[in-house]
């Protein structure tokens, strides 16, 4: 069996990355909550505070820990899967990804035992202070990463010498075009996954009887921040869409599967881009849309995928689908942000059992509005690994295929391990509860299952 080395180092590496990005985009929101709570807990003196404080640390650990273990390989991958690539670009992205371990990593880990360890050892303000370094640390990480990958979209501040990049503005280089729009895109995403987590998890307790007081607590929080962001998403959105658009046209012409660019660019709601035929099929389109959004004119054009040979042209049906995935996400956030905010301002939140039901079941969007972005945009930028520098052909190792196949399949194995006890374990905290040392929970009707306490739940609700 032949064996293509080059998919297979590009399947391992978007394997690893996809299951690793799910933990960054949640621990650099829940760090911000942990520190939140903190703060208002020592403001207030009222104990729900600290115990969701706690709570939240404890599933937190989790994720970091799961996210360190899984962020290592990919480390090692840069050597052994894409050494062409680390030879040419070493000099710019080795320092940005030394300065994330030295500015980031030690702060977090530091900090972090302190948050885990010190609770009956630190006085409160001290506590609290080393969560808000722990979420500043984890926005530096994010900082950096951020920096490193946008420098592989929009390259500048270097000179190529023998195919060698070679530094000449460390300025330019981290503040290069996309890297604004990118890293507050990233960061508004983070916090937006974690605000819907937080969300179903008060949902959730509420549902079942329990706990009625922290999950109010929690949702109001939730709402409070996911009606701000998730309207503000689509504005970063927006402004990231048109530095795209300026910098990679033929990526905005996947995302948008638009063909000719002598025609203005219709909004395909649903098609079946046809890359052998360079036409959509089954078009369910808005008019000139994609020309209003991108161009802000009717009539306005913007360059089609035709406008270069295929071999130039990015994986059209993924980039167009994946795209429409996180937009119909953001949009299912902004309704639901909004229309908690709604019935919170009526007074009624908590009385509309059909809105806890669908938030409780809402904890996943985030992480996969956060996957589908990641591929959009490094799908996107294909067929170069650095754009308009270096194509990903050009930037593997000399490793047969089979070798490849074999380390992938032992990767699925082994996260689908770690990922597993990892989910169990986040679960199992999650039922124990904010007061999970406590042998009676006041908030819980006594002599119903939980299972069966939906009724139950929306007395203790009225009652409150």
């Amino acid at each position: 069996m032949d064996f293509d080395p080059v998919l297979l180092a590009r399947l391992q590496f978007a394997f690893t990355i996809i299951f690793h990005i799910i933990f960054p985009s949640f621990t650099i929101g829940l760090s911000a909550y942990i520190a939140t709570l903190g703060v208002v807990w020592i403001r207030t003196g009222e104990e729900r505070f600290q115990h969701l404080m706690r709570f939240w640390t404890k599933i937190f650990a989790v994720s970091f820990a799961m996210g360190v273990v899984s962020g290592i390989v990919l480390s090692y991958q840069f050597g052994t899967n894409w050494s062409r690539f680390s030879a040419a670009t070493g000099n710019v992205l080795g320092p940005l990804l030394g300065y994330e371990v030295l500015t980031a990593f030690f702060l977090e880990a530091t900090f972090l035992g302190i948050l885990l360890f010190g609770f009956s050892r630190v006085p409160p303000w001290l506590y609290t202070l080393s969560a808000a370094i722990v979420a500043v640390g984890t926005a530096i990480s994010a900082f950096w990463i951020l920096a490193a990958n946008s420098w592989m979209q929009t390259p500048a501040g270097h000179e190529m010498r023998n195919g060698i990049a070679f530094p000449l503005d460390w300025f330019q280089i981290v503040f290069n075009p996309s890297f604004p729009y990118r890293l507050a895109h990233m960061l508004n995403a983070a916090y937006l996954t974690t605000g819907f987590v937080v969300l179903a998890v008060g949902a959730r307790y509420l549902l079942a009887g329990r706990y009625v007081a922290e999950g109010r607590t929690m949702m109001r929080m939730a709402i409070g921040l996911t009606a701000i962001l998730a309207p503000l998403q689509l504005v970063i959105g927006d402004q990231h869409g048109l530095n795209t658009l300026q910098h990679q046209p033929i990526k905005v012409a996947a995302m948008e599967a638009h063909w000719d660019g002598s025609k203005p660019g219709d909004f395909h709601i649903f098609a079946w881009p046809d890359e052998v035929n360079g036409v959509n099929r089954f078009e369910l389109s808005i008019p000139k849309g994609a020309s209003l959004i991108l161009t802000h004119r009717m009539n306005g054009l913007f360059q089609g995928l035709s406008s270069v040979p295929a071999s130039e042209r990015p994986p059209v049906k993924l980039v167009f689908f994946a795209f429409r995935i996180m937009l119909a996400i953001g949009f299912f956030m902004i309704a639901a942000a909004l229309l908690g905010a709604f019935l919170w301002w009526r007074g009624t939140l908590f009385e509309h059992t059909w809105y806890l039901r669908v938030m409780a079941q809402s904890w996943w969007i985030g992480f996969v509005a956060v996957i589908a972005g990641w591929v959009v945009t490094e799908s996107g930028r294909q067929p170069w690994v650095v754009y308009g520098i270096m194509r990903t052909a050009d930037a593997t190792s000399p490793v047969p295929g089979a070798t490849i196949a074999g380390t992938l399949a032992l990767f699925v194995l082994a996260y689908g391990v770690v990922f597993s006890f990892g989910i169990y374990y986040i679960n199992r905290l999650i039922a124990h509860g904010p007061r999970a040392g406590e042998t009676h929970d006041p908030e819980q009707v006594p002599g119903r299952p939980i299972s069966a306490a939906h009724d139950a739940g929306r007395e203790a609700i009225r009652r409150r």
